[in-house]
């Protein structure tokens, strides 16, 4: 078994890098593929309309364009030849005294909301004059204090979602029992409460961060509504409905207590729940955004749902399981989620292989764009946490077996609690980094 394991974790590295090597490249986020005029044509008068070709489709509430001085300028669909529904006409006002038109444009990606913007600039003159950034508007740009805070509210929700579905598998295949206990019960209701307002949140800091406002527009009632309406704004919803009716799957836990855990009726409810919240939250990521979006898809959820499974269970040991030092619930449990946590990294690294194939797309943009540097620190993180848990895992097993002779004895518990804080820290981290890469732009 341990060397089937070191098998394993020798193989994943592998594979990430073969995938990265041979994957097409990953479409980033939505950008201006060309202009009609084209930007920096010199022209004898201020053009009726000017057409705008995106690299993808876009909605026209999506989409804002404004000339100088901050003036926003209507949109609307060509007659003919959008095909795809990425073109877009501006109407331009005819401008009088001036030498140079300035456009502003900015678009928000349709899949996770993330904005992109620029400037176009048109000489109205034959006179020859610096397009310099002092004739042209000024691009506005992304608010650092909306993604730090958008990125801190991602964490929590990650973490929420881990001890609450983590939480569940540990108690429904490992520790029914533990539905009792007041600590495990209390994580969970926590877990829960910081989910939904996670998901809550979110969603206007994602808004804010979009339209490139200021920390206060998050909590605005506008934002929510311009949001809403689009694809990024239908998920968050959703999400926010499931973490409804997973009140409903932890209500019937905590009455039932361990006959509910041990229901096939309660784990049918609570593996509907769980799919339904690791789905609504991946779909907020850049999984869709590759050549193979199905295949991001379900790489996500199985990613997720491995993540889930070894920090939420590893949180229940530390503060449920350990704490109590029963020496049948230690054997049971602790060998137990022992081989679940190593079905759960054999996951995480599969799946993790093909997300990172799907979103970075080439092997050199992993050290050549953020987002793919991130993902590298990610990844070295990741390989600590499992080299330490590898190296522990003869001294855990020998270490259960005294504890177990012993009645659990205090003296030989607490080796276990220092050692499974000290990995849930190293995934605590891992989670921050993932919150971080969602909240940046893939191949840039």
């Amino acid at each position: 078994m341990r060397l089937r394991a070191v098998r394993l974790w020798a193989t994943a590295p592998a594979a990430v890098v073969a995938l990265l090597l041979f994957a097409p490249a990953a479409s980033a986020h939505t950008e201006l593929e060309s202009s009609s005029p084209k930007d920096g044509t010199r022209i004898t008068h201020t053009p009726a309309t000017v057409r705008l070709t995106f690299s993808e489709p876009v909605d026209l509430p999506e989409v804002r364009v404004t000339a100088g001085g901050g003036q926003q300028l209507p949109l609307s669909r060509p007659d003919h030849g959008d095909r795809r529904g990425n073109v877009v006409e501006v109407s331009v006002p005819r401008m009088v005294g001036q030498d140079r038109l300035a456009l502003v444009w900015r678009v928000r990606d349709m899949e996770d909301g993330h904005p992109t913007s620029g400037t176009l600039s048109f000489a109205l003159t034959a006179k020859t004059k610096d397009a310099s950034a002092s004739d042209a508007a000024a691009v506005p740009t992304p608010s650092d204090s909306v993604r730090t805070v958008w990125a801190a509210a991602r964490w929590a929700g990650y973490l929420a979602l881990a001890l609450y579905v983590g939480g569940l598998v540990f108690l429904a295949l490992l520790w029914p029992q533990g539905t009792q206990d007041r600590r495990t019960r209390r994580i969970l209701t926590l877990a829960w409460a910081g989910g939904l307002a996670a998901s809550l949140v979110t969603p206007g800091l994602q808004g804010a961060y979009g339209a490139m406002g200021a920390l206060g527009d998050a909590f605005h009632l506008a934002t929510y509504r311009d949001l809403l309406g689009t694809e990024v704004g239908i998920v968050s919803a959703c999400r926010v409905l499931m973490w409804v009716l997973a009140a409903v799957v932890l209500a019937a836990l905590l009455q039932g207590s361990e006959r509910a855990a041990r229901s096939p009726g309660w784990r049918v409810g609570a593996l509907a729940v769980t799919l339904g919240l690791l789905r609504t939250t991946g779909m907020a990521g850049h999984n869709a955004e590759g050549t193979h979006p199905g295949w991001g898809a379900v790489a996500d959820l199985v990613h997720l749902l491995g993540v889930s499974v070894w920090l939420g269970g590893l949180t229940l040991l530390l503060l449920g399981v350990l704490p109590r030092r029963r020496p049948e619930e230690l054997s049971a449990a602790v060998s137990g989620y022992s081989a679940l946590a190593g079905v759960s990294v054999g996951a995480i690294a599969v799946a993790g292989a093909v997300l990172a194939w799907q979103v970075v797309g080439s092997f050199g943009a992993l050290f050549h764009t953020g987002y793919g540097r991130l993902l590298l620190l990610k990844l070295a993180i990741l390989a600590a946490v499992l080299l330490i848990a590898q190296g522990s895992r003869s001294w855990v097993r020998t270490r259960l077996d005294i504890a177990v002779l012993l009645r659990g004895n205090r003296a030989t518990v607490r080796p276990f609690i220092y050692s499974v804080a000290a990995e849930t820290g190293l995934v605590l981290v891992v989670l921050a980094a993932t919150s971080l890469l969602v909240t940046s732009a893939p191949g840039r």
